[in-house]
């Protein structure tokens, strides 16, 4: 009876490989959004941390590698929406909603790039307002410490930032934030790979 009653609460095969199958798209979802950033920041001579936004790179009519920044931002938003809906709602239920929003923000960010002017600027609030949101939920739905430390290192870049403590562009309270988040919800796919 033991061995029954355990079987009956194992995952079949093939579901634990889905899992992981979706698990390796969260991942990837952050992998592809920083590779088209750090390309994009290479063929832009002119993208300066001290001046620019992130966004100033998806530019269409000013930014000759906007096709390669918005087309990554695109991709890593569809695969996180894959992973959000899927892996990641099973193993965090009401953080997952967040997650499905900071993906549409992202995906929003690239199809209203900074020619759109203020719809960008609202896409733009969005989805690092999400991400933030994404954060405090995970903290609260998974008790996870390392959410708590996303939030505040996110949180505290744009304080300091709006605080003029340090000179920069937009850009480095945008990676920050975002790389933040990135760890925590990288973190969360291994784990579901792992069957942590």
């Amino acid at each position: 009876m033991k061995i029954l009653s355990s079987r009956l609460f194992v995952a079949p095969r093939g579901v634990q490989m889905e899992e992981r199958v979706y698990a390796l798209l969260g991942i990837a979802a952050f992998l592809v959004a920083y590779t088209s950033i750090g390309v994009s920041i290479i063929l832009s001579p002119w993208f300066s941390w001290q001046e620019n936004a992130l966004s100033d790179l998806g530019h269409s009519t000013r930014s000759r590698v906007a096709p390669i920044f918005n087309l990554g931002l695109l991709a890593a938003g569809a695969l996180f929406t894959i992973y959000a809906v899927t892996a990641f709602r099973r193993y965090a239920k009401y953080t997952s909603v967040s997650a499905l929003i900071s993906a549409f923000t992202l995906q929003s960010v690239a199809t209203f790039d900074e020619v759109y002017g203020f719809l960008h600027f609202v896409v733009s609030v969005l989805l690092f307002a999400s991400l933030g949101v994404t954060s405090i939920l995970y903290a609260v739905e998974r008790k996870s410490l390392l959410a708590l430390i996303a939030f505040a290192v996110g949180l505290g870049s744009w304080i300091l930032y709006w605080l003029g403590t340090y000179h920069a562009g937009i850009a480095v309270p945008e990676t920050i934030s975002s790389l933040a988040v990135a760890v925590l919800i990288v973190s969360s796919a291994v784990k579901i790979y792992l069957k942590r």
